[in-house]
């Protein structure tokens, strides 16, 4: 009797690991695998240049057919420096995560705002002081595709060219002939308007005499 228990106890322990790795592998086999939502062949794309303390580039944002971005290069003006590579190896890995679905203000809340060097005015007076090349490249993807600043792109050619309102046209031609034969400013170069009994440059200010 003692052996018959010891051995139904020793069954027992034997069968127990095996029906936990049984039980989990449904679970496991639950798990939704990432799907990669690839760009057609041919896609539109969108280049822009910036300048962040002295370190120049290009980014380039390809679209979806829907307008969104699906992918993201980084061309520094330095070919070959730390930096470049850096940014070509990042904008990989953004394009990769764009791609598998991560959503782009998830990013940009992430990446906005870091702060390392090259940083400095970049001259783009939405954006203004970039704190880190990062900085400014999400804070001008989140301006250009989720604040509703991107427009419409590609379609300009579509659009009727603007007709000249007939008021500025017959302003612009009163404004000529009240030119006459007036003189050039001896300060700036720039022809004189009529005031009074004398001339006055609408540039600088200066007068050819009493008016």
């Amino acid at each position: 009797m003692p052996e018959t228990s010891e051995l139904a106890a020793v069954d027992h322990s034997e069968e127990h690991p095996l029906k936990s790795g049984e039980e989990s592998r449904p679970e496991q086999s639950r798990e939704t695998p990432a799907v990669r939502r690839r760009l057609p062949v041919e896609r539109h794309s969108l280049t822009h240049h910036f300048s962040v303390g002295g370190q120049e580039g290009y980014v380039t944002v390809g679209l979806y057919e829907d307008g969104l971005p699906g992918e993201m290069f980084i061309r520094m003006s330095k070919e070959g420096s730390t930096v470049s590579g850096l940014m070509d190896s990042f904008a990989t890995a953004v394009s990769l995560a764009l791609q598998y679905g991560v959503p782009l203000q998830v990013l940009c809340d992430k990446f906005s705002h870091t702060r390392f060097e090259p940083s400095g005015w970049s001259g783009n007076p939405k954006i203004g002081y970039a704190k880190s090349l990062m900085d400014y490249l999400f804070r001008w993807l989140e301006l250009r595709f989720l604040k509703g600043e991107q427009g419409i792109l590609f379609e300009l050619a579509r659009q009727a060219p603007p007709q000249p309102e007939s008021g500025s046209v017959v302003t612009a031609l009163r404004q000529v002939v009240a030119l006459g034969d007036a003189p050039v400013c001896v300060i700036c170069g720039s022809l004189m308007v009529r005031n009074g009994s004398c001339y006055r440059c609408m540039e600088c200010g200066s007068t050819s005499g009493f008016s």
